[in-house]
């Protein structure tokens, strides 16, 4: 008994949606489609891009009412299609969008070859008057499975991972799940572009996939978990205990901080997790990451995550009011500015200056980048504890130095510099010392609004004379980092991070002249300028 022969039916919609990706596929090369997609990349880096990975299909998705003939259903239309095998990367997502009802209902991959490359088409199986009929209908509006798909042929994992490093940060593409499909033995990573198209990269292999959209959200939103971890472990010196016993269980670990165990071992598994531990046979150690809450080390975080853990990390419980006010929450939620309120808290205020010490490794090239053989006299205005002067000083014996500022703060520098250095209180807005041949502002200006800015500027250029050098540190907008303390200046302070040419600006109009800008660890910029002979 010969058993009919069962010919799947492709709707007229679907028909010419296989043949509009037909077209594409014939007509665009790599170069065009990355165009297309990511219009914010520039030629050279689209070509750069193309020596790693190639245009390779087009994808969409059909609904026949069976997977059975469906290749003869292409063969129909004048296709050659190649062997329909399962799909459980877009039936995993197909299930994720529609439900667990589709779970069970295969979803087929047929590659339909056309002009050296191809067209994938995928197929879920919708019977007539099935209740997947809505299902068919959302998917053709809203083309959430179509994309085009790039081929990565560079093997390993080094160059995958640039590529999709660059397609985000400078293509803007989002990263929209993905997984592997062990059929083909190849991983498979959707992006979604900014202007809300999608694409893939297939590659070689397996590949962990990029948090998707949601994770990713989840992951930052948690950010306020991570910053009072990394407090209490600076707290409880969790990083000198491992530092000086490596390898501790965490027994061990909790009577040495009067803690929980069970708890310390939570947190100390949360803390692997963020890279600043590791762990083997239930022992942990230190990495590289967590190396800089030692205590007693040079440039050590240590008071820095206690400080961003404890008034900072308050403060910024009131951003909504920054945002809303444009005035900084650490008043509003204090009474007062930071300054004057760590000096009415000397715990606070040793605190501060201890933090702001440890990020001194930014001006650890300060000495070497700027030519000090003629200079004799350096001025410090605002230097807080003194970190960049003594930088300076220690580095160029035949310096002195002034430092200049506040009362509370001159006190947290005397320690600190014993040799070659005078100690002068008073207001930069209201005056400097004179008689220098090179002064520094480091970490002062972001602290102000541009009008304050100007006025510190101005008294400086009253006390320098012409050719007389000023040194600006600060972070400069758009590094990444400058952009997050940007918030952090507004939420905590009222000031704000500039761009280079923000600053250039400021300066000129205060009488000066910028020679040159280099750049300086931990994000740092150092801006050179000299005082202009006036006019």
């Amino acid at each position: 008994m010969n058993l009919p022969v069962v010919q799947a039916r492709l709707a007229e919609a679907d028909v010419a949606r296989i043949e509009r990706a037909a077209a594409y596929v014939e007509t665009h090369d790599t170069d065009q489609v990355l165009a297309e997609l990511l219009p914010a990349l520039t030629s050279a880096e689209r070509a750069d891009v193309s020596r790693h990975l190639v245009f390779d299909h087009t994808a969409v998705l059909v609904f026949p009412d069976s997977l059975d003939g469906l290749r003869e259903e292409l063969g129909r239309l004048g296709l050659e299609p190649g062997p329909v095998t399962p799909s459980v990367v877009v039936r995993d997502r197909l299930t994720r969008r529609y439900g667990p009802a589709l779970a069970g209902i295969p979803v087929g991959i047929v590659h339909v070859a056309v002009g050296g490359r191809s067209v994938e088409i995928f197929a879920l199986p919708v019977s007539p008057d099935s209740a997947l009929e809505a299902v068919a209908a959302d998917e053709r509006e809203a083309e959430h499975e179509s994309h085009h798909a790039f081929a990565v042929t560079a093997p390993g994992p080094v160059v995958p991972a640039g590529l999709r490093l660059l397609l985000q940060e400078r293509g803007g593409a989002v990263p929209d799940g993905g997984g592997y499909n062990g059929h083909e033995n190849v991983t498979v990573l959707y992006h979604r572009t900014t202007t809300h198209r999608r694409f893939e990269l297939r590659l070689p292999g397996r590949h962990d996939p990029l948090p998707d959209p949601t994770t990713a959200l989840l992951t930052v939103m948690t950010g306020a978990w991570a910053t009072q971890a990394v407090a209490t472990m600076a707290e409880l010196n969790i990083a000198d205990h491992l530092a000086d016993h490596p390898g501790m269980s965490a027994e061990r670990l909790a009577a040495l901080t009067s803690t929980h165990p069970d708890a310390l071992r939570r947190l100390l598994r949360y803390l692997t997790s963020l890279g600043l531990l590791t762990s083997a046979d239930g022992t942990y150690h230190l990495t590289a990451t967590g190396q800089p809450l030692r205590t007693g080390t040079e440039f050590s975080l240590h008071p820095l995550a206690q400080l961003y853990g404890g008034p900072f990390y308050d403060s910024f419980a009131g951003l909504t009011h920054s945002v809303r006010t444009g005035q900084e929450a650490f008043a509003h939620r204090h009474g007062q500015h930071h300054f004057p309120y760590f000096a009415q808290h000397p715990e606070l205020g040793s605190l501060f200056h201890r933090a702001m010490a440890a990020s001194a490794e930014m001006f650890t090239p300060v000495p070497t980048l700027i030519d000090f053989s003629a200079v004799r006299e350096v001025v410090d205005v605002g230097g807080g504890n003194g970190a960049l002067l003594g930088h300076v000083l220690r580095a160029h014996p035949h310096l002195d130095g002034v430092l200049f500022d506040r009362p509370d703060a001159l006190e947290a520098a005397r320690t600190q510099l014993t040799e070659r250095c005078a100690f002068v209180a008073g207001d930069f807005t209201r005056s400097v010392p004179e008689g220098g041949d090179v002064y520094l502002l480091s970490r002062v200006l972001h602290d102000w609004d541009d009008e304050r800015c100007l006025t510190i500027l101005g008294r400086c250029a009253e006390a320098m004379r012409p050719g007389a050098q000023l040194l600006v540190v600060e972070r400069l907008l758009p590094t990444p980092t400058a952009v997050a303390w940007d918030v952090h200046m507004l939420c905590n302070v009222g000031g704000r991070e500039r761009d280079e040419a923000h600053y250039t600006r400021m300066l000129a109009e205060a009488g000066f002249e910028v020679r040159g800008c280099h750049d300086l660890p931990l994000g740092a910029s150092l801006i050179d300028a000299v005082r202009a002979t006036p006019s």
